[in-house]
């Protein structure tokens, strides 16, 4: 029996620079490891790419003064109603100057007691309190403050309400977790929700709002010959320097085939590709929901959009040969094993039934690391397998 199931090792690449040839970099860098190891490129093998440097790759950056362009283009010299953008210096910092210097003022809308993706707004212990003085109603930032007092996020020590105040004179903050309250100020609204934005929109649209946008329609196109994504806009985007961010990568899609078909050319053999951006998980200690990209996987190949069929084994070995041992025991869960197409569902139950990128993508998150790893690429072997897998 082979002793040893999935297995990921993280691949280094040179610094990328726009207009690199990633797809050539990526797939003579994956030969060499696979030469490294004695070893043989595989179909069951899984090729992904972390989205920073496919997006960087393309040059798909875009100036501020591009966000501030395409607000100014949507709602023309208007007050905005931005509703419960995260709290992030990296993912939205930026995106929050572009709306104000194209906006005659931004009515800014948090939620509490956390954004979308789990970053504290408040002390979670005084939440009865503030919500029993506030009593469903939205409030200004400062009566918020004087319900729930000062705070500073516990990972990055930043009062995000000060933060987004500071960027500009012509913006206000509110507090309520009815989105609809934004209308008493303007129908002019900017969903900034990540993965909640079309139910938000719908429900703004039906209680009368005259012009509702999310960040996924903020640079779906370019603006003065700027960087852009059609699927999701500056959702998914990076600060990259003072004044610009990365965008998430408008070609993913593209740039997974074409790094197929090249190590097929290379090697006959096509690997599954992916390219991945957050890994869709929560932080134990502080309830940071990890996924402030818009998906996990803007890009993989075909048999990654698949969901796993398995059988949970623990399971199996317990409940349906617990009295085997040994041998008899690894032979019978093995058979079930190569059956599990007409095994009952019951066998599945406990199984994850995501999709392999998604899967896949968190763990490659993990692996790669935002920091200084230096290993942008994954190489992950044996996800496929089951227990028989010889």
């Amino acid at each position: 029996m082979r002793l040893t199931g999935t297995t990921a090792v993280g691949v280094r690449l040179p610094i990328i620079s726009p207009g690199d040839d990633l797809v050539s970099m990526v797939a003579d860098h994956i030969i060499d490891v696979i030469n490294q190891q004695n070893s043989k490129l595989n179909e069951n093998d899984i090729v992904a790419v972390t989205e920073a440097i496919v997006a960087k790759a393309e040059g798909n950056f875009a100036k501020v003064s591009a966000v501030s362009a395409d607000v100014k283009n949507k709602f023309g010299d208007a007050e905005i109603g931005l509703v419960y953008p995260i709290l992030s210096r990296n993912r939205f910092l930026n995106i929050l100057k572009g709306i104000a210097a194209g906006a005659k003022k931004v009515h800014i809308l948090l939620s509490y007691p956390h954004d979308e993706v789990g970053n504290p707004i408040m002390d979670i212990e005084k939440l009865d309190e503030v919500m029993d003085k506030l009593n469903g109603r939205m409030v200004m930032a400062s009566e918020f403050e004087a319900a729930a007092g000062k705070y500073k996020h516990n990972f990055t020590d930043v009062d995000y309400v000060k933060l987004y105040e500071s960027v500009s004179d012509n913006i206000k903050i509110y507090f309520s977790n009815d989105p609809r309250d934004i209308l008493k100020l303007t129908k002019n609204i900017l969903v900034a929700e990540i993965h909640n934005r079309n139910r938000t929109k719908e429900r703004l649209l039906k209680a009368g709002a005259e012009k509702v946008y999310t960040l996924s329609d903020i640079l779906s196109s370019p603006i003065n010959g700027s960087g852009h994504n059609p699927d999701y806009g500056v959702l998914g985007s990076n600060l990259s320097t003072e004044d610009t961010l990365k965008l998430f990568p408008a070609k993913a899609q593209d740039f997974v085939l074409a790094v197929q078909n090249r190590l097929e050319e290379k090697t006959g053999v096509a690997p599954e590709v992916m390219v991945y951006g957050d890994g869709a998980f929560k932080d134990p200690i502080c309830g940071i929901w990890e996924l402030a990209d818009p998906v996990v996987s803007p890009g993989y190949t075909t048999r990654l959009g698949l969901q796993p069929m398995e059988i949970k084994i623990k399971l199996v070995a317990d409940a349906v040969f617990g009295d085997l041992r040994g041998d008899q025991k690894r032979e019978a869960v093995s058979n079930l094993i190569k059956q599990k197409a007409s095994t009952p569902n019951a066998y599945r139950e406990g199984t994850t039934p995501r999709k392999y990128a998604d899967l896949v993508g968190s763990l490659c998150d993990l692996m790669g690391g935002s920091g200084d790893k230096g290993t942008p690429v994954i190489l992950v072997r044996g996800y496929f397998d089951d227990y028989t897998a010889e």
